[in-house]
């Protein structure tokens, strides 16, 4: 693909005047080449480089050169507190860190305390007192003409560790996991085997790079000679669909539901509910004779997203079947995947020709999966064995041995395979409240449940002893509300409107499942980096608050 557009760069002059660079693939393997001929100049062969940032060209380059290079890559959260952030340099060992000019007061602070094993600090931009990206490229490209071609013709070991990327940590201190170049490959191999995307795709960058799923999904768009942009921000998410005619998304759920949810207001805004609505019907009968009018019928809905946007792929958490149906039918195949940072990160996931909504799809072409332990429901543990499993925690032989046994990688995940073999996630393992009477709960499910309700902006289950005996739990909840929502309306009428909401979904589940109690608050739960619920945090604030 040496003359496809790789990536896009947008520029604003002082005037706030916008003007865009393309980089196509060639230009992009001659940066990577550049970069990487200076950091083995600067001596980081077969060292450690660390990233933090947002997602940017200069992300992009310097990931790929250490990878391309056998240089370690750290790629580390642009949103740690600067304790957390020094925490990971230090257990890395990184050599040197590029970093963003935006984090440049958590880089200063870092420099100061002269904790860590940091021998340079490389700005991605012009900073007094640090080497610049740019610079450093420059000289890297005179090393080159000069015919030093040790790195271009480096070989380097495909099955030794290449990322070193920290898990999130819910529970607990994030563990480093260890990924190798065949992890990364056998995983970008297996979604390009199952999944429709094109070299004419125009691709947005939102998932964070030091997201696993992130940087794997930036490498897919390389492997298939898409275009890729970079977002300017949450707000601009919407603008930017229509900016770069993006025709091919990656997102969290939270994201994917937001834009839907657009979708929604702006048809009602209209008055065209009903007709769209009308139109659905119509093009789902004509779907069953094999007649496809979506992208016609729904032409404007497609063009108020930029015009091109034809497929989504959400991950991360559980999307809303309601969404998923909903861009299904308006001609934007939606699909959803599951996977870990151990995982490199893709387990399994739908496709356009495998689908059911509120599963997983299948598992990957290279990678198997069982349901090990089940219950009388069929619920159990996945465990996962193929080329995209991690190497190992750096440096935690423990907690290496307990998730990864006789090659199997145990996710600590509960689901259910369905008789045609979908795979339907039901929760994590550590989380399941156990009842007296020995059946479980598990509180994702109910929290997504809950979630869908009017007004909800995020919601706890929660297991809490009503008598002396510690092991009579009954399941209780904590909502999050949205303040906008309820303008006006006192603490008591809140209560008793999520009462009422409560009371219809307890008539929909089993007894021992109803939901026995309520708290509710408009301050948001407490999360990871990565909008992961942290249980422990929570339930420890809300027994302060009881």
């Amino acid at each position: 693909f040496a003359e496809n557009v790789a990536f896009v760069i947008k520029h604003k002059n002082e005037k706030k005047e916008v003007s865009y660079e393309s980089i196509t693939y060639k230009k992009l393997l001659q940066d990577v080449n550049e970069f990487g001929t200076k950091l083995y100049d600067m001596g980081l062969k077969n060292k450690r480089v660390a990233i933090v940032g947002r997602n940017r060209y200069e992300w992009v380059v310097a990931h790929l050169s250490n990878l391309l290079g056998g240089i370690v890559s750290i790629p580390l959260d642009k949103e740690l507190q600067v304790d957390e952030l020094e925490s990971c340099l230090e257990r890395s060992k990184a050599d040197v860190i590029v970093f963003d000019e935006k984090y440049i007061d958590n880089i200063e602070k870092i420099k100061q305390n002269g904790k860590t094993n940091l021998q340079e600090y490389v700005c991605m931009t012009e900073q007094e007192g640090y080497k610049n990206f740019w610079t450093l490229k420059k000289e890297g490209a005179e090393i080159l003409k000069n015919g030093n071609n040790e790195y271009v013709n480096c070989e380097i070991d495909n099955d030794k560790m290449a990322i070193l990327l920290f898990t999130s940590g819910t529970t607990s201190k994030s563990k480093a996991v260890m990924l190798s170049n065949t992890n990364i490959a056998s995983n970008v191999y297996a979604m390009l085997l199952v999944e429709d995307m094109r070299p004419t795709d125009n691709n947005l960058a939102f998932l964070p790079f030091h997201h696993i799923f992130g940087s794997t999904c930036m490498i897919v768009m390389i492997a298939i000679g898409a275009k890729t942009a970079f977002p300017d921000g949450l707000r601009y998410v919407a603008q930017n669909l229509k900016e770069y005619q993006i025709s091919l998304f990656v997102g969290v759920p939270l994201l994917v539901e937001a834009i839907y949810k657009n979708i929604e207001k702006e048809i009602e805004k209209k008055g065209k509910t009903k007709l769209i609505n009308n139109a659905k019907k119509l093009s789902n009968c004509l779907l069953k004779l094999h007649i496809d009018v979506r992208r016609k019928l729904f032409k404007d809905v497609i063009d108020a997203l930029g015009g091109r946007m034809r497929f989504i792929i959400s991950g991360g958490a559980p999307l809303d079947k309601k969404v998923a149906q909903g861009f299904n039918e308006l001609g934007i195949e939606v699909v959803q995947g599951y996977g870990l940072t151990e995982t490199s990160p893709v387990i399994s996931a739908e496709n356009a020709k495998k689908k059911r909504y509120g599963s997983i799809g299948f598992p990957m072409e290279n990678v198997e999966v069982e349901i090990i332990n089940k219950d009388e429901n069929g619920i159990g543990e996945i465990r996962v064995k193929g080329p995209n499993v991690m190497l190992g925690y750096y440096e935690n032989e423990e907690a290496t041995k307990k998730v990864m046994q006789d090659g199997w990688f145990y996710t600590g995940d509960l689901a259910r395979i369905d008789e045609e073999g979908y795979i339907f996630i039901c929760g994590r393992k550590k989380n399941v409240i156990v009842l007296k009477n020995g059946k479980n709960i598990f509180p994702e499910e109910m929290e997504t449940l809950i979630n869908k309700e009017d007004g909800v902006e995020e919601s706890f289950i929660f297991g809490k002893p009503i008598s002396k005996d510690p092991n009579d739990i009954k399941i209780f909840v904590k909502i999050v509300y949205n303040k906008e929502s309820f303008e006006g309306k006192t603490e008591t009428e809140i209560k008793e409107y999520f009462n009422e909401k409560i009371k219809s979904i307890n008539k929909t589940m089993p007894h021992y499942k109803a939901i026995r109690g309520i708290i509710i608050s408009d301050k948001p739960l407490i999360k990871t980096t990565t909008n992961k619920i942290k249980r422990e945090k929570n339930l420890e604030q809300i027994i302060k608050e009881l």
